[in-house]
């Protein structure tokens, strides 16, 4: 399991290592135990203040966040309908097609993440067009509606345009070695006020590039990605 380092799932991670530490114990070893432990989860977390780890589920938070806020503007909406709408975003999200069920071309069924969240696809009345209707003409629920469908207008091209392949990095870049002198990128803090570390411990990927490393420090070693470090001219 992929995850960034929120609190929520490194308490959720911590609070699954204290069950599998109790079902692995001596007493717990009997067969319900055992067939527990076969499907145990593991996590893999993101390095702290890399969110581009994410890949895909990163993705779908910066579409939210980027459509949302633009969208909403300077509404103010309730709670109730705050969580309307952000429900209403969230099935929307979901219910993006990843790939065909079969290899039947007659048939035009896609899979979609709410089949792995709701084991079947998510379907809606839908809602009469008011996104030309001005605002004060509109009920709260119909506000609710516009700014739902206009979330929809600009996202779905946007999603349609990153469908298309986009070639990066076309020249490669030597790995970051062992003991270089590095500043620690920190978005909050001036860069003169930037802690020095040293590269201490290198973490490669399968592929053999090295994208997280263990820096040490005067006040401990932190674990971060190498787009969060800044090499001293002299390395």
């Amino acid at each position: 399991m992929l995850t960034d380092n929120g609190t929520n799932f490194v308490g959720a991670k911590n609070h699954l290592d204290q069950i599998y530490s109790l079902l692995e114990s001596q007493d717990y070893k009997d067969t319900f135990a055992r067939e527990l432990a076969e499907f145990r989860i593991v996590w893999s977390m993101n390095p702290p203040a890399s969110p581009h780890f994410g890949g895909i589920f990163e993705s779908c938070v910066k579409s939210f966040k980027t459509h949302f806020f633009r969208v909403v503007g300077k509404q103010l909406l309730s709670y109730e309908e705050l969580t309307t709408l952000t429900t209403q975003i969230e099935c929307l999200l979901n219910s993006r097609p990843l790939c065909k069920l079969n290899s039947d071309p007659e048939d035009c069924d896609l899979l979609t993440p709410n089949h792995f969240l709701k084991l079947t696809p998510l379907t809606c009345i839908p809602a009469v067009d008011v996104t030309e209707v001005n605002l004060n003409r509109l009920s709260r629920f119909q506000l609710i509606d516009q700014l739902m469908q206009s979330f929809w207008k600009r996202w779905s091209l946007e999603y349609l345009t990153q469908l298309q392949t986009r070639e990066k990095w076309y020249n490669t870049s030597s790995n970051i070695k062992l003991g270089t002198v590095v500043l620690i990128r920190q978005e909050n803090s001036a860069p003169l006020n930037w802690p020095t570390g040293v590269v201490s411990e290198l973490c490669p990927g399968k592929d053999g590039v090295v994208r997280v490393v263990l820096v040490r420090t005067p006040r401990g070693v932190y674990k971060r990605a190498v787009h969060n470090l800044c090499p001293l001219p002299s390395q």
